[in-house]
């Protein structure tokens, strides 16, 4: 990623909350325009979660423990395996910068 953390990215502070909020985080998905309205995030920032472009949005500054965060707030936690949603659409942003693990 080109760019650094940015601890007072919008972003940044909306996925901190929002994951913490149990009457939010089920809804996100739902309520994506209206949250990133609520937090004040910049026009490439709302580009990129509507896009669910994790990888644009760590180059924006996003935390790079959030990152998968974004995507569990997409798609769900469960079955959170290498196959999940979550996982998939972590890997389309990253996918050329994935190593996949080799069994011996």
């Amino acid at each position: 990623m080109a760019n650094e953390f940015d601890p007072d990215l919008a972003s940044n502070r909306m996925v901190f909350e929002v994951r913490r909020d149990n009457s939010v985080w089920p809804h996100f998905a739902d309520r994506l325009e209206e949250l990133m309205d609520q937090y004040g995030l910049t026009e490439p920032e709302k580009q990129a979660f509507r896009d669910v472009d994790v990888r644009r949005l760590g180059e924006l500054g996003v935390h790079p423990y959030f990152l998968p965060q974004i995507t569990r707030l997409f798609h769900g936690a469960a079955r959170n395996t290498s196959t999940s949603a979550a996982a998939q659409a972590y890997r389309k942003s990253f996918g050329d910068q994935i190593v996949e693990h080799q069994k011996k």
